[in-house]
């Protein structure tokens, strides 16, 4: 008899797992208690942008036109509990407001409402990135003949979709050997195509997610802070990182300096990181994680900064700044915990008249900051405007013709807070161009 699957919390990471089980031809029945949420999804529609979701949810939706239908949605934990045998949950684990731990309430909140209407035999699979130790409470709420494993997400917000159905690995901390092979039928798709498989206990499972951002933050904050001594000592730190990046034991990924990371990942989870390792008196062992947040954070000051010494040195009262980007990253909507509307913002309470664009992250942006300006296009971003900051590294701005912008801007000089422009072809046009850590550039 073939599984079938419930999907607890249908956000990001939710909606992105039902429908790829439902591609991998699973029955899939996602659950969410936020009624809004629920209606866009029967509706084929996805509450955030990511590159080939809605279509993937579209060919698997019940009720869409030539939809295999192996996807609905409900509200009703009952159903959920009758219809599925394996359950994940992808609830959300915010950072607490005020302080670096983990806000697990969401969690706890869908395991207590799940356990009751668990059937004998039914494996519950928390996604959700949580503090270590969060496996063995919350298997302690699940009846008698319900087990837990926990299996974390590597999904990479502009790739989820891939890194779902295709997934680079596959970690599972599992308390049996049934519960390994249950898993093993669900991801039976990308193992046959040769995805690796780590069967691991469960604190080890909680740490991998954790201990890989952690890692990726350490990597983006080493080459900022050697973009900091680029600055002081006349170096170019793109040279320096090409030239690290051929040692095959670092390699280029993760090595173009710029403003930082941000988005609702990274930043919260080394905190939480933190915050768990000082829970367990293992706190020594991280404090390099508290300087690689600070690397981070101290980025976005630089930049404004930057942009201060573009316009002379001297206050930003009356000066039009343009922000091309708003979401922390490419292929996304996703502005939480933004660089790039950080650094606008921050410009803004300097009496700077800033004006944001973003191809997709405009309508999450507005709700943020609303007293920002915001306009329909790069072109009219830069109209006007005293200084371009490129902080989002969205193709289309690196697209974009310099000669069609100079055009229209009072001063053509562009800071590239990603490193990420071709800053001969700007020069060409007549450009000032300036990057961090290239003096020279």
């Amino acid at each position: 008899m073939a599984l079938k699957i419930t999907v607890i919390g249908t956000g990001y990471l939710g909606a992105t797992h039902a429908a790829a089980m439902a591609e991998l031809g699973f029955e899939v029945l996602g659950l969410d208690v936020v009624p809004e949420k629920i209606d866009m999804l029967r509706r084929g529609e996805v509450p955030m942008y990511e590159p080939g979701l809605e279509e993937l949810l579209g060919r698997h939706v019940e009720g869409a036109e030539g939809s295999s239908g192996r996807l609905r949605f409900t509200m009703d934990w009952a159903e959920a509990g009758a219809f599925g045998d394996v359950h994940f949950v992808c609830v959300n684990t915010p950072q607490k407001h005020g302080e670096y731990a983990c806000d697990m309430s969401y969690v706890d909140a869908a395991f207590g409402a799940l356990a009751p209407h668990l059937k004998a035999g039914d494996l519950v699979v928390g996604k959700s990135t949580v503090p270590v130790g969060s496996a063995e409470r919350l298997a302690a709420m699940l009846p008698e003949g319900a087990e837990l494993a926990w299996n974390p997400e590597f999904l990479r917000e502009g790739f989820a979709v891939k890194d779902t159905l295709h997934p680079d690995r596959i970690v599972v901390g599992v308390g049996s050997e049934r519960a390994e092979q249950l898993l093993r039928e669900v991801y039976a798709k990308p193992l046959g195509e040769g995805t690796p498989f780590v069967v691991t206990d469960y604190p080890t499972a909680e740490l991998v997610k954790t201990a890989a951002n952690s890692f990726l933050a350490t990597k983006i904050s080493f080459i900022n802070a050697m973009a900091e001594v680029c600055e002081a000592a006349g170096g170019d730190v793109a040279k320096l990182a090409e030239a690290i990046g051929y040692d095959d034991r670092i390699g280029h990924k993760f090595l173009r300096a710029g403003i930082g990371f941000g988005g609702g990942c990274l930043p919260k989870d080394i905190r939480a990181f933190m915050a768990r390792a000082g829970e367990l008196g293992a706190d020594q062992a991280l404090t390099f994680l508290r300087e690689i947040d600070s690397i981070n954070m101290r980025r976005r000051g630089q930049m404004v900064e930057m942009a201060r010494e573009a316009l002379g040195g001297g206050a930003f009262l009356g000066k039009r700044v343009a922000v091309l980007g708003a979401a922390f990253k490419p292929d996304s909507d996703d502005v939480r915990d933004s660089p790039a509307l950080n650094v606008a913002g921050q410009i803004h309470l300097q009496g700077g008249q800033v004006t944001v664009y973003d191809p997709k992250g405009m309508a999450n942006a507005r709700r943020l900051f609303p007293t920002l300006g915001y306009a329909e296009s790069a072109l009219d971003a830069v109209r006007g405007a005293d200084v371009v900051l490129h902080l989002t590294e969205w193709r289309e701005f690196r697209e974009l013709d310099p000669s069609a912008l100079g055009e229209v801007a009072a001063a053509r000089v562009v800071l590239d807070g990603r490193n990420a422009l071709d800053a001969a072809l700007w020069r060409k046009a007549g450009w000032t161009y300036r990057a961090m850590g290239r003096p020279g550039a």
